[in-house]
């Protein structure tokens, strides 16, 4: 189900069909939260599927309305500017944007790693995917989104010792980079989108191994693994993009494509923020 809900999402250029492949990919990932019966993460289920909900309505509404606006159902041929901020805002909600963000850190908190990995990365592809569709449209609400998310991302994973809440600001504020970059370089933030595909899989799977859900399993994590521990910074550290690693190269490519767009106080303030999602790393 789930891999079928992001196929159709991917495949479409009907907004019905693509709002269909959102719900199913929602639908399908329910009873995957739920599975272990916790009413933690009963809890995290319900938040996570009444935002979805929320969403997902949002998305339905603004294509029907530029339906109705514009006589066309087509994704790629968004002109009026009304259903395309409602969408991108509806889209931001989904994936978990700032400032429509604060679902995403509870969630996470309440699932195990295994499904948390899912929902950071899998269920991540389907917005992007109609992001990427409709970004001609709307410059300065994603410049917004996206310092927006940077900020928060950094601000909120500061004072947490829960990985997995960690993990949800790293979401954030990586999310924010690529919407930042979205209507200038598309595969630029394709390529943010694929390197933190790849090290956020890295963290789940060390967390998973350690089976360590806060700071200090992880710190006592040496004695059981030492080759893996010693990896675990290098990870970490890549993840909040520090130069000579992998996570430094998308930042670097967006500061330097911002700039040639001559938006030097965007790159100032995203650099900035970034050192925050740094020092928590």
């Amino acid at each position: 189900g789930l891999g079928l809900g992001t196929t159709i999402t991917f495949a479409s250029s009907h907004w019905l069909l693509a709002w269909m492949g959102l719900e199913m990919n929602t639908l399908a990932i329910i009873p995957i939260m739920a599975h272990l019966h916790h009413p933690r993460a009963v809890e995290a289920t319900t938040k996570y599927f009444l935002t979805q909900a929320t969403a997902a309505a949002m998305l339905l509404f603004a294509s029907t309305t530029n339906a109705w606006l514009t006589g066309q159902w087509d994704i790629q041929q968004m002109t009026h500017p009304l259903p395309v901020t409602i969408i991108t805002l509806a889209l931001a909600l989904k994936i978990g944007l700032a400032p429509v963000h604060s679902w995403l850190p509870e969630v996470l908190q309440g699932l195990d790693l295994t499904t948390g990995l899912i929902l950071s990365t899998w269920q991540k592809l389907a917005p992007f995917a109609l992001l990427l569709q409709i970004y001609p449209a709307n410059s300065a609400l994603l410049i917004i989104l996206g310092l927006l998310s940077t900020l928060v991302g950094g601000w909120g994973g500061l004072n947490q010792t829960q990985l997995r809440k960690i993990l949800a600001y790293s979401s954030i504020a990586h999310l924010g980079w690529m919407i930042l970059i979205l209507q200038f370089s598309p595969s630029l933030t394709l390529l943010a989108l694929f390197t933190y595909l790849i090290m956020t899989f890295s963290t789940f799977l060390v967390f998973k191994l350690n089976k360590s859900t806060n700071i200090n399993s992880l710190a006592i994590s040496w004695a059981k693994t030492p080759a893996l521990t010693s990896l675990t910074p290098l990870i970490l550290l890549s993840l909040g993009g520090l130069p000579p690693l992998t996570g430094f190269m998308p930042k670097w490519l967006i500061l330097q494509e911002l700039t040639k767009q001559e938006l030097p106080a965007t790159a100032t303030l995203a650099a900035l923020t970034a050192l925050l999602s740094l020092y928590f790393y």
